[in-house]
């Protein structure tokens, strides 16, 4: 399951911002607890807890005392608005460069992204 190369602490970090992106952990659902974690997946601990600790001071998750942890208010909206950030800056940003650079007008680029120039960029299942 946690086979990247990042830590495994950050692993579980990204899966849970991941699933409260998709709308698979609702505002204030309950996640599973630390101990739930590292027996479902083999995990120490205190790793699952140093995911849950980072969370926590993004703002994605909070602790009710005695009851565990949270999906915070307003988390997901969080996520969306620096995932699109990050999209604008890191991915679109360096594409519209490119096309500047190769004399693609904002009227092409337009037609593309509208399917209208004849040719149809992928859509996200044909991507994948």
């Amino acid at each position: 399951m946690f086979d990247g190369p990042e830590p495994i602490y950050v692993q579980i970090a990204q899966m849970i911002r991941a699933q409260v992106l998709a709308g698979e952990l609702a505002e204030e659902e309950q996640v599973m607890s630390t101990t739930q974690f590292a027996t479902t997946f083999r995990i120490n601990p205190a790793t699952a807890a140093k995911a849950f600790t980072g969370l926590v001071e993004e703002g994605v998750l909070y602790k009710r005392r005695g009851l565990g942890m949270f999906v915070a208010p307003g988390a997901r909206e969080r996520l969306l608005e620096q995932h699109r950030k990050a999209y604008f800056d890191d991915v679109l940003a360096p594409a519209l460069a490119q096309a500047d650079i190769l004399g693609i007008s904002t009227d092409e680029l337009v037609a593309y992204v509208l399917g209208t120039n004849g040719h149809r960029p992928p859509t996200t299942t044909e991507a994948s």
